[in-house]
């Protein structure tokens, strides 16, 4: 009762200091759905197989595309005070003012959209990390696992960093702009080289901790010396791992191969993030909208990846049009935060406006470039396929 009295005096002075409970609530189902997939459906290691990828894809999709849903109504009845003295880009530079639900839900989409895009490209990096190690298929899980809380702790941060700054200084987005068109530039001149055995983080862990070259099944850290044995269990069938043997445990503990696959994928995820955050920050300056489209993005990452990381060879037009839609988002930053620095300098006689492109505008634009691009990945599938 008390509670309620509290929260009724501080709707009645500022409706909008109730957006943390927004944040909490948000937080608080992330934590449930984290839960209940490690503890309940992955307790087990075990290979996920095509079927079961299929179906989480389709969960977490269902999961991100229904939130739309609660955005709308969210911000079109002001719930929390989503939708209230609300961070908007109007005449080149960010204001406080009210968000109406359609433009809320129209940017939530957009943003997941984009960042479940940009997400794909991760994909191909974390095959190459699993197949440099080795990492056996039933513990792709648990890596995938534990590099998505790390990176939605990453991302966190990075958003509620990115905000403030913006609201600070609105030249930040003109960094932003000019830093996603240049990688775009880089993707598309460029050809990426991705060897996990050349990154210096991977050999400071290697020089300073103990490492193994074997798998103590699904743990991150052993004190094994020997590699473990397994025994089939009678009535079960199933394989067991056999006790260790006198004399092969160490004093010290030392990581496996699945903790240094692990740093690897949330390195992985920390330059994606670099691309992926000014991405988001082009759409909407709303931290709500960016947060929530960025860890839906990421929630649904593992099963997509064993959805399709055996099937990227067929999309040959995939990187073609994230490097499109990172060159578009880039310059529409550009033309929305660089016109009034323009006039300022006086570079120009007449006055120029920023454009703003309509999210709806962008989300066709978004949502097209990657249909065209697997209509055409299906139709004229790589050469070296057909080939074979």
């Amino acid at each position: 009762m008390i509670l309620n009295l509290l929260a009724e005096t501080d709707l009645a002075a500022n409706p909008a200091n109730l957006k943390i409970w927004a944040y909490v609530g948000f937080i608080g189902l992330v934590i449930l759905f984290l839960a209940l997939d490690l503890g309940v459906f992955h307790r087990d290691a075990h290979e996920v197989t095509m079927k079961e990828s299929v179906m989480w894809s389709a969960i977490w999709l269902t999961c991100g595309l229904t939130f739309t849903t609660f955005v709308y109504f969210a911000y079109e009845g002001k719930w929390l005070g989503l939708g209230l003295d609300t961070p908007l880009y109007r005449d080149g530079a960010i204001v406080l003012g009210e968000v109406a639900g359609a433009t809320a839900a129209i940017q939530y989409l957009t943003g997941y959209v984009v960042e479940k895009s940009l997400a794909m490209d991760n994909i191909f990096v974390i095959a190459i990390i699993f197949g440099f190690f080795a990492i056996p298929a039933k513990y792709q899980h648990r890596v995938l696992f534990w590099g998505i809380i790390g990176a939605l702790l990453m991302r966190g941060g990075m958003i509620y960093l990115g905000a403030g700054l913006i609201m600070q200084y609105t030249w930040i987005l003109i960094i932003f702009g000019l830093f996603l068109i240049l990688t775009a530039l880089k993707m598309a001149v460029i050809k990426s080289h991705d060897d996990p055995s050349k990154n210096p983080v991977l050999k400071l862990a290697k020089r300073f901790f103990r490492t193994v070259t074997f798998y103590d099944g699904q743990k991150f850290f052993t004190r094994r010396t020997v590699e473990p044995t397994y025994l089939t269990e009678p009535k079960t069938g199933r394989l067991v791992q056999a006790p260790a043997e006198p004399g092969t445990l160490s004093a010290k503990w030392a990581i496996t191969p699945l903790f240094l696959a692990l740093i690897m994928v949330e390195i992985t995820d920390l330059v994606f993030a670099v691309d992926s955050i000014p991405a988001i920050f082009a759409i909407t300056p709303d931290p709500f909208i960016v947060f929530t489209s960025n860890i839906f993005a990421i929630l649904g990452l593992r099963a997509l990846y064993f959805c399709l990381a055996a099937l990227m060879a067929k999309f040959r037009f995939l990187k073609p049009a994230l490097i499109l839609i990172l060159a578009f988002v880039g310059v529409k930053l550009l033309l929305l935060a660089l016109p009034p620095y323009l006039n300022d300098m006086g570079l120009s006689a007449a006055e120029i406006k920023s454009i703003k492109i309509d999210p709806i505008i962008s989300l066709v634009i978004v949502l097209g470039t990657l249909v065209t691009a697997s209509v055409l990945s299906v139709l004229f599938p790589t050469r070296n396929r057909e080939a074979s």
